[in-house]
C-alpha cells in the first residue's frame, strides 16, 4: 500500500451565523487555493426552478456595486491567478488559485460575488441566452447528452435525476425576483463554507471570513432525501450521428454506504483507466471503440455506476455484449488477487498524488466537511481502500449489476420506431 504522511493540518472554525471556515496550511508553497462553497444544487430546486442554481452561478460573475464583470475577472487574473465556478447536484463552488500574498483579495472578490451580486435584469436576459446556447450545445453532443439522459431514465422525477443545467423552457422564464428569492433561501450561513489550502495563516482566514461573510443570515439545515431507486430497461434514441453513444449501468453506493470504496475499486478495475478490463478488451484487443470507460456517481442519498463509450452501429451489439460479459464476470468471481492489489495501489497512489495540488487539497477537505462534517485523514481513506476484499466486490456487483437491474441508454443512428 502507498505510504502517506501524517494526518493533515486542517483547522476548522465556525462563525456565529453558521459559516464554516477550513484552512490547511502548507508553508512550503507560494500559492493558495480558495473555495467559497454553498451547499445548494439542482436537487434543492423546486418544480418551477429547474436550472436556477446553475444560472445563479453564471450571474454571480456579472457584477456587484463595487466591481463590473470585467473588474471581477481582472482582479484575480491581473495578479496571475485563475477564477472559476461549478454547479453540481448538491453543491456550488466559486474558487480561485492565486499567490499566497493575494489571500485578502481572493476572499474579498469571492465574497463580494456571493454576497452583493446585482443580478441586473438586462444581464440576466443575456445570460439566460448564454445558458440556453449551452443547453443546445449539450443536446448537439450525444457523447455528453447521453449521460444526463441515462440518469434521468434511471431516477425519473427524483431530485437527483434532474439535469443541473435545466431546460430551454425553464431557463428562459426566470426573472430577477426568482433568483433573489432562491438565494435568500439557499445562500445562508448554515450552507456556506470558505476553504483555503496553501501558504496561509488560519487566524487571518478566519478574520477575513468574519469581515466578509459574518453578515450572512444563518438559515436552517436541509431535510434528507429518500434514496433514488433506479429501474432497468432500454432507451435507444435515434439521431443522425456517426456512432452509437451509450451508457450502461445500475445504481451504486451513496456517500454514506459502507461499500463506497468497494464501488470505487469495482469501477477502477472494470473501466477506470487504460489498464481496466473494458479498455483492454474493447479498445486494445478488439479495436471496437475509441472512448470506453466507467465512473461512479455518489451522492448523499444514493449513487450510480455507469459504463460509457462510443462505437459504430455495426459493433454496438458486440460491445454491449462484452460489457454484459464483464458484469457477469465480477458478479460471479470478482477480481483476481493481483488485479485487486493493483487496483488498490492505483487508487491509493492517485489520492496521495492529488495532495501535491493545493486545489486538490482544498477540494478534498471541502467535500469531506460538506458531506461528513469532519476532516478525514488520508490514512483513514487508505485503510478503507486496503480493507476491501474480493468478496466485498462480488457482493456489491451482485446487488447492482444483475441484468434486470441494469439500464441501457444509447443515442445513435438507429431506425426510428
Amino acid at each position: 500500500m502507498v505510504n502517506a504522511q501524517a494526518s493533515s493540518n486542517v483547522q476548522k472554525t465556525e462563525l456565529a451565523n453558521g459559516v464554516r471556515v477550513l484552512t490547511e496550511s502548507v508553508p512550503y508553497v507560494k500559492s493558495i487555493s480558495v473555495g467559497l462553497w454553498c451547499r445548494t444544487g439542482s436537487r434543492h430546486e423546486r418544480a418551477d426552478e429547474a436550472g436556477i442554481t446553475h444560472l445563479i452561478e453564471h450571474m454571480l460573475f456579472k457584477g456587484t456595486p463595487t466591481r463590473t464583470a470585467k473588474q471581477i475577472a481582472e482582479a484575480i487574473e491581473g495578479r496571475g491567478g485563475s477564477l472559476n465556478a461549478f454547479t453540481d447536484k448538491e453543491a456550488t463552488c466559486y474558487y480561485c488559485r492565486c499567490l499566497a500574498e493575494d489571500l485578502e483579495l481572493a476572499v474579498d472578490v469571492l465574497s463580494d460575488m456571493m454576497r452583493d451580486s446585482l443580478i441586473d435584469p438586462e444581464e440576466l436576459a443575456r445570460e439566460e441566452g448564454v445558458v440556453i446556447e449551452e443547453i443546445k450545445r449539450d443536446l448537439d453532443e450525444p457523447a455528453d447528452h447521453v449521460h444526463e439522459l441515462h440518469i434521468q431514465g434511471r431516477w425519473g422525477d427524483h431530485p437527483l435525476g434532474k439535469p443541473v443545467i435545466g431546460t430551454i423552457e425553464s431557463v428562459g422564464g426566470f426573472k430577477r425576483e426568482n433568483l433573489v428569492g432562491y438565494m435568500k433561501r439557499r445562500y445562508v450561513g448554515s450552507h456556506v463554507l470558505l476553504a483555503v489550502a496553501g501558504n496561509c495563516d488560519p487566524a487571518q482566514v478566519r478574520s477575513l471570513a468574519e469581515q466578509h461573510l459574518g453578515s450572512l443570515p444563518s438559515g436552517s439545515d436541509d431535510q434528507p432525501l429518500s434514496r433514488p431507486l433506479g429501474k432497468g430497461g432500454e432507451n435507444l434514441s435515434p439521431k443522425d450521428v456517426e456512432q452509437v453513444h451509450f451508457c450502461i449501468g445500475g445504481d451504486g453506493p451513496s456517500l454514506f454506504d459502507k461499500d463506497l470504496y468497494t464501488g470505487v475499486i469495482l469501477d477502477n478495475a472494470v473501466g477506470g483507466g487504460m489498464s481496466s478490463r473494458l479498455f483492454q478488451e474493447i479498445r486494445e484487443r478488439r479495436g471496437l471503440a475509441y472512448a470506453i470507460g466507467s465512473y461512479v456517481l455518489s451522492y448523499t442519498a444514493g449513487g450510480a455506476y455507469t459504463v460509457y463509450g462510443g462505437t459504430s452501429l455495426e459493433s454496438w451489439p458486440i460491445v454491449r455484449n462484452l460489457v454484459r460479459k464483464e458484469f457477469d464476470s465480477v458478479l460471479k468471481s470478482g477480481l483476481d488477487e493481483a488485479e485487486l492489489e493493483r487496483t488498490k495501489k492505483n487508487l491509493a497512489g492517485s489520492i496521495v498524488l492529488a495532495l501535491e495540488s493545493m486545489s486538490g487539497r482544498m477540494m478534498r477537505m471541502s467535500r469531506n466537511e460538506m458531506n461528513y462534517e469532519r476532516d478525514i485523514p488520508i490514512e483513514e481513506t487508505l485503510a478503507k481502500i486496503e480493507a476491501v476484499s474480493n468478496q466485498d466486490v462480488i457482493d456489491l456487483a451482485q446487488r447492482i449489476l444483475p441484468a434486470e437491474s441494469v439500464s441501457v441508454t444509447a443515442i445513435g443512428p438507429f431506425e426510428s420506431a
